[in-house]
C-alpha cells in the first residue's frame, strides 16, 4: 500500500512540474509572434505606405504584438492623422518603443499607441504644429486647435492625462512641476515615467521582451525596401524640389534647342523619378501621370508655334497642376512648385550666359562674325553717288543699268521708263542699287 501511495505522489509531482513549465513557457512568450516595426525619420506620406505594408504582413502572419521602435522628429499632421488611425485600428496590443526621440507628429503617433516604453536619455513632446513654409512660421488657430484635440483624444484614450498631452502641442498652458506657461512641453524617459507617459525604461529590446514575457517569442523585424527609400527620399520636399528644379531647367533648354538632345534626357529622368516615387508612396495615381504628359505635349507643340499663347499657358498649367496634385498637401505642391519655378530661372539664365558660345547651346547662338578674313564683304556704301549724274547703259523699265561716275550701276528710275543713252541724276539710294531721275534736256 505504501509503495503504490509512494508511486501515486510521484506522479502527482511530476505532472506539477510539467505544468509549471509549461506555465513558465507560456509567460516566456514561447509561441508568441512580435513584429518590430521601426518608425524613423519624417513622418509622412511614404512613411504611410511602408507601414501599411508591415501592418498587413503582421496581420496574415498572425501576430500577437507589435512593436513601433521610434526615433522621428516629426512631419506631416495629415499622414500623421491617417497613421495614428492605422494604429488604433490594429487588432492586437501596438507597443511605442521610443529608442532616441519622438517629437511633434511622433509624440502624437506615440501617444496613439497601446502603451509607450522608452529608452533611456529619449524624449517625447514639442508637438506644436508649424506651417510647411517655414519651421518658425505658425500654423492658423483652426489648425492648432484640431491638433490639440487629436493629441487630447488619443490621450485619454489610453487612460493618460491629457492635460500632458495639450502642454504638448500649446505654450499657454502651465502644469506645476512639469512645465511653465511659455514653454512647448518636452518629457525626457524618467519625467515621462513620473506623469504616466512612460511605461517602463529599457535600455534594450530584449530587457523590454523580457518585462513582457515575450523572451522566448519568434521576433521579425520588417525593413524597408529599396524602391521604399528611394520612395521616402525622393518624396522628401527638400530632395523634391530639387528633382523638380532639374527636370524643369532641362526641360526649357531641350525646348530651346533642335534635336534631342543630354538636356532631355536629364529632365525625362528626372520627371520620373519625381512622379515615379511619389506614386510608389501613394501620393500620386496615373491621372497625375496623364495630366503631366499632356501638359508636356501641349508645351512641344507650343514650341513650333511663332509666338507664346493659349496652348502654352494651357500646357504650362497641366504641368503645374500635375506637379501640385502629386504633393502630399496643396499647400506642400505649391511652395515646391513656386520655389521650383523661380531655381529653375536662375539655372536657365546661368547657362544662357556662361555656355552660349560653346555646348549645346551652339546651335541656337550665333556663335561666329563675318569677319572680313574669313572672306565676308559688306556692301559699299554709295552715299557718295547721291547727286551724281550718268548716262542710261540700257533702258529703264524701271529698273536697268546706268554709268555713274565711269561705273555700271544697278539703277531704278522713279517711276517710269527711261530710254538708253539718256543723262540721269542719282537721288537716293535702294540697297545696293540706285533711284535716279531723268535730267531735263533744257537744264542740260
Amino acid at each position: 500500500m505504501s509503495l503504490r501511495r509512494s508511486i501515486i505522489v510521484i506522479l502527482l509531482a511530476l505532472s506539477l512540474l510539467l505544468s509549471l513549465g509549461a506555465v513558465l513557457a507560456q509567460e516566456e512568450g514561447e509561441g508568441k509572434l512580435v513584429y518590430i516595426i521601426p518608425l524613423e525619420g519624417a513622418v509622412e506620406r511614404a512613411l504611410e505606405s511602408f507601414l501599411m505594408r508591415s501592418f498587413r504582413e503582421a496581420d496574415r502572419a498572425g501576430a500577437d504584438v507589435i512593436i513601433l521602435e521610434m526615433d522621428t522628429p516629426g512631419g506631416f499632421l495629415d499622414a500623421s492623422l491617417d497613421i495614428s488611425k492605422l494604429i488604433r485600428d490594429q487588432n492586437v496590443p501596438v507597443y511605442a518603443y521610443v529608442r532616441n526621440q519622438a517629437y511633434s507628429a511622433g509624440a502624437y503617433l506615440a501617444l496613439s499607441c497601446d502603451k509607450i516604453y522608452m529608452a533611456p536619455g529619449s524624449v517625447i513632446g514639442a508637438a506644436e504644429p508649424r506651417s510647411i513654409a517655414g519651421e518658425e512660421e505658425m500654423v492658423d488657430e483652426k489648425t492648432l486647435s484640431a491638433f490639440t484635440s487629436a493629441m487630447e483624444s488619443v490621450a485619454e484614450m489610453r487612460g493618460r492625462d491629457p492635460e500632458i498631452a495639450r502642454a504638448m502641442v500649446r505654450t499657454e498652458v502651465s502644469i506645476e512641476d512639469v512645465v511653465q506657461e511659455g514653454e512647448l512641453l518636452t518629457l525626457t524617459s524618467s519625467k515621462a515615467e513620473e506623469v504616466g507617459y512612460n511605461d517602463g525604461t529599457f535600455h534594450r529590446r530584449s530587457e523590454l521582451l523580457e518585462f513582457l514575457n515575450l523572451g522566448g517569442a519568434q521576433v521579425v523585424e520588417t525593413r524597408e525596401g529599396a524602391a521604399e527609400r528611394l520612395a521616402r527620399f525622393i518624396t522628401n520636399p527638400t530632395f523634391a524640389t530639387l528633382l523638380l528644379t532639374v527636370a524643369v531647367a532641362a526641360l526649357f533648354i531641350e525646348i530651346m534647342t533642335a534635336g534631342f538632345g543630354v538636356a532631355g534626357s536629364i529632365s525625362i529622368v528626372a520627371f520620373v523619378l519625381f512622379f515615379g516615387g511619389h506614386i510608389f508612396a501613394g501620393l500620386a495615381g496615373l491621372e497625375v501621370v496623364v495630366l503631366f504628359l499632356i501638359g508636356l505635349t501641349l508645351l512641344l507643340v507650343e514650341a513650333f508655334l511663332p509666338n507664346f499663347g493659349i496652348v502654352g499657358g494651357v500646357g504650362i498649367l497641366a504641368v503645374g497642376a500635375a506637379v501640385v496634385l502629386s504633393a502630399a498637401d496643396t499647400g506642400q505642391g505649391l511652395t515646391m512648385l513656386i520655389l521650383a519655378l523661380l531655381f529653375s530661372g536662375v539655372i536657365i539664365a546661368l547657362s544662357f550666359r556662361s555656355l552660349s558660345r560653346r555646348g549645346i547651346f551652339q546651335h541656337i547662338v550665333l556663335s561666329y562674325k563675318e569677319d572680313r578674313d574669313l572672306g565676308y564683304v559688306g556692301p559699299r556704301d554709295y552715299k557718295e553717288l547721291l547727286g551724281k549724274r550718268g548716262f542710261t547703259v540700257t533702258p529703264l523699265r524701271p529698273a536697268g543699268t546706268a554709268g555713274i561716275e565711269g561705273q555700271r550701276m544697278d539703277v531704278v528710275s522713279e517711276g517710269g521708263y527711261i530710254a538708253s543713252g539718256v543723262e540721269v541724276e542719282v537721288t537716293q539710294l535702294d540697297g545696293p542699287r540706285l533711284v535716279v531721275k531723268q535730267v531735263d534736256s533744257e537744264k542740260k
